[in-house]
């Protein structure tokens, strides 16, 4: 629609200056040397000199006036464009994304017994593993190895947790790559392009978070495992040590068996 509009306006500006080239008014306006007189157009002078000149200067300005439209029509093109590139992509995966991120954390900080902690692994070590395991009386060590197997059953229970709920993970993050290239290949612009690029790297870091949640969950059940079973060794070393320990041996004594 501009481009039609701007060319007719184009076309009657030069058919108006040709028009007016072609006629002059009064006798002065052209050189009597190469005038041509018509007695039967009321004394109107022609001058073939003066409308060549004419018709190339109207010419010039139609080429001029072509050339103004076409700036115009690649300015307007431009700022279609800049305002295409500026859109905002009307989608967001991020509450989603986000949610899946709290849930893996909310069954990590599940973990029954002994915590993803520092502290609390230092303490429960110290305590109950490893050469503590071979302290106290017998009652005492039949006590702490039903503790740390207790410990290991839960700790492959809070993984198989973890797992399954990176599992249900999949679905939803299946269901948000497919909007987002969707909507990626679908971009009216640069911004669009870009955010929709955003968001499926977060996607991916989601995906990645999950997988590091399952992995440390996992290594975490090995880990008490190894550990009850290095403690239980422990433990046995201890109890045969003690089967063993006859004190100081058979030593006579005196015995009176009748007064």
């Amino acid at each position: 629609m501009f481009k039609t509009k701007t060319r007719k306006l184009a076309g009657r500006a030069a058919a108006a200056l040709l028009l007016s080239s072609a006629v002059a008014m009064t006798p002065a306006t052209a050189p009597p040397a190469h005038a041509f007189f018509g007695g039967g157009f009321g004394g109107i002078v022609y001058d073939p000199t003066n409308h060549a000149e004419n018709l190339l200067t109207a010419a010039r300005t139609l080429e001029q006036i072509n050339n103004q439209i076409a700036q115009l029509q690649n300015e307007a093109q431009m700022l279609v464009n800049q305002a295409r590139n500026l859109a905002s992509l009307p989608y967001s995966s991020l509450s989603r994304l986000q949610s899946s991120v709290q849930q893996t954390q909310q069954l990590l900080g599940q973990a029954q017994r002994i915590a993803h902690d520092v502290a609390t692994i230092d303490e429960a070590f110290t305590q109950d593993y490893g050469a503590a395991a071979a302290r106290g009386d017998f009652d005492d060590m039949i006590a702490g190895a039903q503790d740390r197997w207790r410990t290991s059953v839960a700790g492959f229970e809070d993984a198989l947790k973890v797992q399954a709920g990176v599992v249900g993970n999949i679905e939803t993050a299946r269901a948000e790559m497919q909007a987002l290239v969707g909507r990626s290949q679908a971009a009216t612009g640069a911004l669009q392009a870009t955010q929709a690029g955003n968001q499926l790297l977060a996607l991916q870091s989601q995906q990645i978070s999950d997988l590091t949640a399952a992995i440390a969950a996992q290594n975490r059940a090995q880990s008490l495992e190894a550990a009850r079973l290095a403690s239980a060794e422990a433990q046995a070393r201890e109890n045969l040590t003690r089967f063993l320990d006859y004190g100081s041996g058979y030593e006579p004594t005196t015995v009176r068996m009748f007064r």
